[in-house]
């Protein structure tokens, strides 16, 4: 059996989760991560995506995060995210309200940057929506 260590998922409206976990899955913007007890101490961006938690004794759950941030040390891991819910909780017309409006973002930008920041936005939200919410 793995070590436990404190996990917690902060957005702004609530905190989803506060306990001991023996992994997190994490969509960092640079890929996906695995976070367990005695990570080398990070600090990492998310994209849109699914953090599943693994709990002591087996059993896990997933929450839907739209960005963030993830702070780990070797005792803790933190996310505070923009916006999150557990994916039993998950409405498709909020994610389809959520590209519509990348949608809107990519048709509006003003220069290249801006741009391709909201295609690899929608980019991602498109890829969750596939993934957690199949046809």
């Amino acid at each position: 059996m793995a070590k436990a260590f404190k996990f917690e998922l902060v957005s702004p409206e609530r905190l989803l989760v506060s306990e001991d976990v023996e992994a997190v899955a994490i969509p960092g913007s640079e890929g996906d991560m695995t976070v367990m007890a005695e990570h080398a101490p990070t600090m990492t961006t998310l994209r849109p995506g699914v953090v599943t938690v693994t709990r002591p004794g087996g059993g896990s759950e997933g929450y839907v995060v739209f960005g963030g941030f993830a702070d780990i040390l070797p005792e803790t891991c933190t996310i505070l995210a923009a916006s999150a819910v557990r994916v039993a909780e998950i409405n498709r017309a909020d994610i389809e309200e959520r590209i519509k409006a990348a949608r809107e973002d990519v048709n509006d930008a003003d220069d290249h940057h801006s741009r391709s920041r909201a295609e690899e936005y929608l980019h991602q939200l498109t890829t969750l929506h596939g993934a957690i919410l199949p046809a």
